[in-house]
């Protein structure tokens, strides 16, 4: 035990560039910083998180400045996106204020790019995969002054040289400490959310209300129970950083923590943030029983895969409507098995279609997310998602299906094959910075021809129609929207001027009335829109 408490000073990056007027959720707390936070806190060591999120850029790199005097040490994460640039903003100004000060980074793109990471001279140590242990044992290391080459699961610098240290093995969740959730201040986040028009914030999941509520305030926390994911998905980085290993915390386990949290901060949701929360039926079916049998009212929303829900007893279902599940977020990926089977999901046919019905009939929006433009993949291929893709939204009406353009992600089989088909990919940390919108804009210009690019704009459009979203209201435009959805004719030439017709009514409608369009559209719940007409900004470096 240490005599003294030593600080620690840990960095949570914004998720998006909030200078541009765009407010993140502020349901996303700091997991990643909790979750590494316990062991050191048994230590006697002082832990200080400062969660940009809850801050302009300038105000969380000013009280981060102000943390790091006297600090021990200074560590951050970040996935692609902002959270890449702001990371590496904040670190910059951190080595220039403290030169002597040890640094770390962590998280998913620490883990696949630790090269670019540690190219730029701020880091001591990158931090790979599941990051407990190995965060515990650097903290030790940095108070000794004992040297990090024996430490499982590093990325280093020597002599010019990347050097990774001997593979850390995944580790089970019970020997890991609950996080201390006392080290947030959990007002900031709710004042944030409970104000008027939130549900237009970045990244904020859609109320659990009904008939028009789904936009009322509400105050939503996110959680996760698990780590990896046993699925091979050639698209995503899981594999390489996880190794497909699924380590989840038992069902009684979560529901006490997630009780005992809702006791001291009364939530209205929970939103997980496991990759695949539900790789064991009775760990959730337990889960569900449990939360039914002491009547916890709140609500929450998971990933759940379409095999799985397929597979699951019909009661397992009905019990995870029944206790609170109003969102269920599957990764549908394609609408081919020639391209599921390139994936390596256990998806045929238009399994998707039956998965999301069946949460359908239980109540439960699915949502539901298809992406195009895979390397190799043909435009009959792409054509053939987007239509199942337009068939689920017509037969599951609660649904919110949606197709993204594909996005190189490195660490990936289809990364390897993208660059060998031309893919140019970012060079620096902050041109990484500018490809996390891939929902929003192709990563891979050029890959999706425009006749297919032409047919997902026009299902966006009347999908958007037809959810009322468009005017806020039902009327004819958005019954004949979806008159054009169910037949499939949503594309066709009279479809193209129909479309053009209700943009030049729908502006004028606007300029007659004055009104004021500060809506969004929710396709995928788990995302939100930007105002037509918009794209999101470039980071820039500070």
């Amino acid at each position: 035990m240490i005599s003294r408490k030593k600080k620690i000073v840990l960095y949570q990056p914004q998720q998006v560039d909030q200078s541009r007027g765009l407010p993140s959720a502020k349901d996303l707390l700091p997991l990643e910083m909790l979750a590494i936070s316990g062991l050191p806190l048994k230590d006697g060591y002082e832990i200080e998180i400062i969660d940009a999120s809850l801050y302009g850029e300038e105000e969380a790199h000013k009280r981060l400045v102000a943390a790091c005097e006297g600090a021990m040490m200074y560590a951050t994460t970040g996935i692609l996106g902002y959270m890449v640039v702001d990371g590496y903003n904040a670190s910059k100004l951190i080595k220039q204020t403290y030169p002597d000060l040890p640094m770390v980074v962590g998280g998913w793109f620490a883990s696949v790019k630790y090269d670019l990471q540690l190219a730029t001279g701020f880091y001591d140590a990158v931090v790979l995969g599941q990051g407990e242990l190995t965060f515990h044992d650097l903290v030790r290391a940095i108070d000794a002054g004992e040297p990090f080459d024996d430490i499982p699961g590093l990325a280093l610098m020597r002599d010019g040289e990347v050097v990774l240290t001997e593979k850390r093995k995944v580790i089970n969740w019970d020997t890991l400490p609950d996080n201390p959730w006392h080290l947030i201040d959990i007002e900031p986040y709710r004042e944030h959310q409970l104000r008027g028009r939130s549900h237009g914030d970045y990244l904020r999941m859609p109320g659990p209300g009904q008939n028009g509520e789904e936009r009322k305030p509400y105050f939503g926390i996110s959680y996760y129970s698990s780590y990896g994911c046993p699925e091979p998905c050639t698209f995503c980085c899981s594999p390489i950083v996880t190794g497909r290993r699924w380590k989840a915390m038992r069902g009684d386990r979560m529901l006490d923590e997630l009780a005992e949290l809702h006791d001291r901060w009364n939530f209205d949701v929970v939103r997980f943030h496991d990759a695949n929360w539900g790789v064991a039926e009775k760990r959730v079916k337990e889960f569900a029983e449990m939360k039914l049998e002491r009547d916890l009212s709140w609500k929450y929303n998971a990933f759940l895969e379409t095999h799985s829900i397929l597979n699951y007893d019909s009661t397992t279902l009905d019990a995870l409507a029944e206790s609170g599940l109003y969102i269920a977020e599957i990764g549908a990926e394609a609408g081919t098995d020639e391209m599921m089977e390139k994936i390596g999901k256990p998806i045929k046919g238009d399994d998707n279609i039956a998965a999301s019905v069946e949460m359908d009939n239980r109540g439960v929006c699915a949502s539901v997310t298809y992406i195009i433009g895979y390397p190799h993949e043909e435009a009959d291929s792409m054509r053939s998602t987007i239509d199942q893709c337009r068939r689920l939204h017509v037969a599951a009406p609660k649904a919110r299906p949606t197709v993204w353009p594909f996005r190189p992600i490195p660490g990936t089989v289809f990364w390897d094959q993208a660059i060998e088909l031309g893919y140019q990919p970012p060079q620096t940390i902050v041109e990484w910075g500018s490809i996390g919108e891939y929902h929003m804009e192709e990563t891979w210009p050029g890959k999706i021809p425009q006749s297919v690019a032409d047919m997902r704009k026009m299902y966006q459009h009347y999908v958007t129609l037809d959810y009322g979203f468009a005017r806020d209201k039902r009327g004819i435009w958005e019954k004949r929207a979806g008159r054009r959805l169910a037949d499939g004719s949503y594309h066709s030439t009279g479809a193209r001027i129909e479309a053009k017709a209700f943009s030049v009514f729908n502006n004028l409608s606007r300029k007659l009335s004055s009104r004021r369009d500060s809506s969004r559209s929710f396709i995928d719940p788990d995302h939100a829109s930007f105002m037509p007409g918009t794209k999101p900004a470039k980071p820039t470096a500070s």
